[in-house]
C-alpha cells in the first residue's frame, strides 16, 4: 500500500492502529476477544435472560463454523497473507454470526406490560390514575328524538325565497312592489341608486293601538349597502298613499370592486307621528348579479321583514373626568340615522343631557337644534361638577328629541350611562372612563325606546 498511504491513514483516520500503523480491522494486535465485543443497540439497561444464555452456546459453535466455512478464495493466497487475512476474517465473521444469531433470538415485537400510569411527587403518596370509563352512547331512539321533523318537512313555512318568482311572492305576501334602478359611475367612482315608486302596498298596522289613521300609510324608503347598515340613506315621507312616487336619487362613494361584493337593501317603512314606525317590507339584491356599469331598472316584490320596528338612531359621545378639579366633561359629537319625526322636512333634532345623583335629578343641559336633518353634527361640550366620592353614584341621561313648534317635542330615543346604565355598551363606556382619567373616551351608542329605558334604569324614570 505504500508508506505515504499509511502515514495519511495514521494522521487522518481514527481507526488506524498506533502500534503497527495498519487499519484496526487488518492488524492482529488490535483484535479484541469475543468476550470483549460490545453489542450496541436499543436493549434494556439490564441484559435479558435470552442474551445471557446465548453467550455460552455461541462460544462453542464459533470455532468450528469459522474454520469449516471459510471462503474458498483464501486457499490460493500465500501462507503469510492467508494467516493475517484469516485472523481478520475470523473475527469479522464471528462478529457477524453473533449479531445474526442474536437477531434471530430477539422477539419479533416488544413485550409491553400494561399497567396503570403512576404519578407521584417526592414525599407524597402515589396516586394511581386509571383510564376513564367511556360515556354511555346514545341509543338510536334517544338520538333521533332530538330532531324536530317539522323543520325538515316539505310543508314548512320557511320556504326558500330565492326559488320564488316576483309574482309568487306578491300573491303570497301581498306587500306591494318597488321600482328602483342602479348604475355605477366609473368616472367619479360612486354608485347611483334611484328610488322611483311603489304600488299596491297594504293598509297600515298598529302594534300598540295608538295609530289614528288606519286607512292610509305614510311610506318612505331606507337604502343601505349590506353588510353596512349604519351608513344608510332615506327618502322623504309621502303622505296618505298606498302608491307613493318618490323619484329620489342617492349616491354611495364606494370602489367598483367593493360595490360588486355588496348587497343593496331597500326597506319600505310606514311613518307614524304618534306611534312607532313600522316596516312594511324589504327588497334585497346582490350587486354581483347585475351589470353595474350598464345599469338597469327593476320591479321587485316586497318581502316581509323580521324587523317590525325601525332603529331609533345612534349617538357618538365622549366622556372625560378630571379628579383634581372634580369635573365630568361630556362631548356630544354627532348623531346619525335618527328617527324621522317631521313628515315634511325630516327632523330638527337636539340632545338633552341630565345628571342624576342616585335617584335625584340635579342638572339639565341641551345642545342646539339642527334643522332638517337626521344626521346632525353637534361638536358641543358640557361640564358637570361631580366630586370624586360621588362619581360612583352618578348617572347621565341622554335623550334625543325632534323640535316641534306647534306642540311638545317629539321623543326619538334615550340611553343612560353611569350607575344605572341601560345596557352593556353603556356600562362599558362608563368603566373605560373611570379607568382612564384625564383622557377622553369616545363610543357610539344605539338609542333605545322610552319604555325600555324605564324598565331597566331607575334614573330614566326620574327625568322627563
Amino acid at each position: 500500500q505504500g508508506l505515504l498511504a499509511r502515514i495519511s491513514d495514521l494522521l487522518l483516520c481514527r481507526w488506524t492502529c498506533r502500534n503497527c500503523c495498519q487499519k484496526c480491522f487488518d492488524c492482529s494486535c488490535c483484535q479484541t476477544n469475543e468476550d470483549e465485543v460490545e453489542i450496541l443497540g436499543p436493549f434494556p439497561a439490564q441484559t435479558p435472560a435470552w442474551l445471557i444464555s446465548s453467550q455460552n452456546e455461541d462460544k462453542d459453535g464459533d470455532a468450528d463454523n469459522t474454520i469449516t466455512e471459510l471462503p474458498p478464495t483464501l486457499q490460493d493466497v500465500s501462507p503469510d497473507r492467508r494467516r493475517s487475512s484469516s485472523d481478520a476474517s475470523r473475527s469479522t465473521y464471528s462478529l457477524t454470526r453473533r449479531i445474526s444469531s442474536l437477531e434471530s433470538r430477539r422477539p419479533s415485537s416488544p413485550l409491553i406490560d400494561i399497567k396503570p400510569i403512576e404519578f407521584g411527587i417526592i414525599g407524597a403518596k402515589k396516586e394511581i390514575v386509571q383510564p376513564t370509563i367511556l360515556r354511555k352512547t346514545y341509543t338510536p331512539d334517544d338520538y333521533f328524538r332530538k330532531f324536530e321533523p317539522r323543520l325538515y318537512s316539505l310543508d314548512s313555512n320557511s320556504d326558500d325565497m330565492d326559488s320564488l318568482t316576483d309574482e309568487e311572492i306578491l300573491s303570497k305576501y301581498q306587500l306591494g312592489m318597488l321600482h328602483f334602478s342602479t348604475q355605477y359611475d366609473l368616472l367619479h367612482n360612486y354608485l347611483i341608486v334611484r328610488v322611483i315608486e311603489a304600488k299596491d302596498m297594504p293598509p297600515p298596522i298598529s302594534y300598540d293601538g295608538s295609530r289614528q289613521d288606519m286607512a292610509h300609510s305614510n311610506p318612505y324608503v331606507k337604502i343601505c349597502l349590506l353588510p353596512d347598515q349604519k351608513n344608510s340613506k332615506q327618502t322623504g315621507v309621502k303622505r296618505k298613499t298606498q302608491n307613493p312616487v318618490f323619484e329620489e336619487r342617492y349616491t354611495f362613494e364606494i370602489p367598483f370592486l367593493e360595490a360588486q361584493r355588496r348587497t343593496l337593501l331597500l326597506t319600505v317603512v310606514d311613518f307614524d307621528k304618534f306611534s312607532r314606525h313600522c316596516v312594511i317590507g324589504k327588497v334585497s339584491m346582490p350587486l354581483s348579479d347585475v351589470d353595474l356599469v350598464k345599469g338597469g331598472h327593476w320591479w321587485k316584490a316586497l318581502l316581509p321583514s323580521s324587523q317590525n320596528e325601525v332603529e331609533l338612531g345612534e349617538l357618538l359621545l365622549s366622556l372625560n373626568y378630571l379628579p383634581s378639579a372634580g369635573r365630568l366633561n361630556v362631548d356630544i359629537i354627532r348623531a346619525k340615522q335618527l328617527l324621522q319625526t317631521d313628515m315634511s322636512q325630516g327632523s330638527d333634532p337636539f340632545v338633552k343631557i341630565q345628571l342624576v345623583h342616585g335617584l335625584k335629578l340635579t342638572k339639565t343641559k341641551k345642545t342646539s337644534c339642527m334643522r332638517g336633518t337626521i344626521d346632525p353634527f353637534y361638536n358641543e361640550s358640557f361640564s358637570f361638577k361631580v366630586p370624586q366620592e360621588e362619581l360612583e353614584n352618578a348617572s347621565l341621561v341622554f335623550t334625543a328629541y325632534g323640535h316641534n313648534v306647534k306642540s311638545s317635542n317629539d321623543f326619538i330615543g334615550r340611553i343612560v350611562i353611569g350607575q344605572y346604565s341601560t345596557g352593556a355598551p353603556e356600562s362599558n363606556h362608563w368603566r373605560r372612563m373611570l379607568n382612564a382619567h384625564r383622557t377622553a373616551v369616545e363610543q357610539w351608542h344605539s338609542l333605545r325606546s322610552r319604555e325600555e329605558c324605564d324598565r331597566v334604569s331607575p334614573a330614566s324614570l326620574e327625568v322627563t
